[in-house]
């Protein structure tokens, strides 16, 4: 890990194409040469420079893999008393988090019981109108 501490100031200097920086959990990256290969496109990380781009990144869901990347990108880590206010774990994003979670487990959760519901009721009404399988 690198000891350097990153201002807002750099952050801000390095958040242009040709030199572009982004804040993720407290750390700061340098994903100039990654730009061009991202999944993504390029206009999605342009979107979250200057920020705390923490949230954005964990709501995409990234992989394992990607997350090894960032290794060899880290610039160092972000000032704590900084102008920017790096996003914590509140109340508000956890609980918005958790409904978001919710929502999602629920709907996965129909997808497989809707189908076996249906497939049951058919081989039911199939046995009892005809006697057997």
């Amino acid at each position: 890990m690198s000891a350097k501490i990153v201002t807002y100031e750099e952050l801000k200097a390095n958040s242009t194409k040709e030199q572009l920086w982004v804040l993720l959990h407290e750390k700061v990256y340098n994903v100039t040469k990654f730009i061009d290969e991202h999944p993504g496109g390029d206009e999605v990380i342009l979107a979250e420079t200057g920020k705390d781009a923490t949230e954005a990144f964990e709501d995409v869901g990234h992989s394992d893999e990607a997350r090894a990347l960032l290794a060899d990108m880290l610039v160092g880590d972000f000032e704590k008393d900084g102008v920017l206010k790096v996003k914590s774990a509140t109340k508000s994003s956890s609980s918005s988090s958790s409904a978001v979670n919710s929502a999602v487990q629920q709907g996965s959760n129909m997808m497989y019981f809707v189908p076996l519901g249906l497939l049951g009721a058919y081989f039911a009404w199939r046995f009892y109108s005809s006697g057997s399988l």
